[in-house]
């Protein structure tokens, strides 16, 4: 892997955990703002719990070392949740400031999927 490569995965990986634990834990804690958002939004409060809960196992999923076919669910979930907070942002009509947080998380997650070392992809342990 090129020094380029480690570098953008890393900083990729290391925003994305950062960006996951920092919402995930304000979801755990149901801070009024977050209350508000998903009202607003027509979900459930119960869900932030749940949002919060994989968003931490999945920081955790994605920093430790091993575990290949593990990462990639987590990719796909923090996929699956980000893009499924865009739909919902550009559904009830929220504005482009509301849409920046999914978009850049789900940058990062790519980026973090795409750029990871060999050893992070289940098409290494096959071989």
């Amino acid at each position: 892997m090129s020094k380029r490569n480690k570098i953008i995965y890393w900083a990729s990986t290391l925003w994305l955990a950062l960006g996951m634990a920092s919402t995930g834990g304000v979801q755990l804690f149901r801070m009024e703002q977050d209350v508000d958002l998903m009202t607003r939004l027509g979900y459930p409060i119960y869900l932030l719990t749940i949002l919060g809960v994989w968003k931490i196992l999945g920081v955790i999923a994605v920093l430790v070392p091993k575990f290949p076919l593990l990462k990639e669910w987590t990719y796909a979930g923090f996929f699956f949740a980000m893009s499924g907070a865009l739909v919902s942002h550009i559904a009830s009509g929220s504005g482009i400031s509301e849409m920046f947080g999914p978009s850049l998380l789900i940058v990062l997650t790519v980026l973090s999927w795409y750029f990871r070392p060999a050893e992070r992809k289940i098409a290494s342990v096959n071989q």
